[in-house]
């Protein structure tokens, strides 16, 4: 369902998308990317109290989902809370620097 209305999305059908999305919300509240996704098209809408609510469940379901700070980041430069923004961006640049430690070393290109 949440591919479905992705897919949607990019077609440019913002309301279906956003059916698409409540619907799986109901059938799965708990499912992240269905409201990560509506955060995403909320935001595209330019409807950034919206994209708060859905962000702020998706951040509930995955604090350490760097895409969910990342769009919190983003909403709240949006809404014009600086502090907000800047503290959402900071932690989403921690978990991309935790990740990146974590993550198995590249081959050497000797181009270094």
């Amino acid at each position: 369902m949440v591919e479905e209305a992705t897919f949607d999305f990019t077609l440019g059908d913002n309301d279906e998308a956003l059916r698409k999305l409540r619907r799986a919300q109901e059938m799965a509240p708990g499912c992240f990317e269905a409201w990560h996704a509506m955060t995403e098209v909320y935001v595209s809408m330019k409807d950034y109290d919206h994209a708060l609510e859905a962000a702020t469940r998706a951040f509930e379901l995955r604090p350490e989902d760097i895409h969910i700070n990342t769009s919190l980041s983003r909403i709240w430069m949006h809404k014009g809370d600086k502090q907000m923004a800047e503290h959402f961006g900071a932690k989403a640049r921690t978990l991309g620097w935790k990740e990146e430690l974590n993550s198995e070393p590249e081959e050497d290109s000797g181009l270094a």
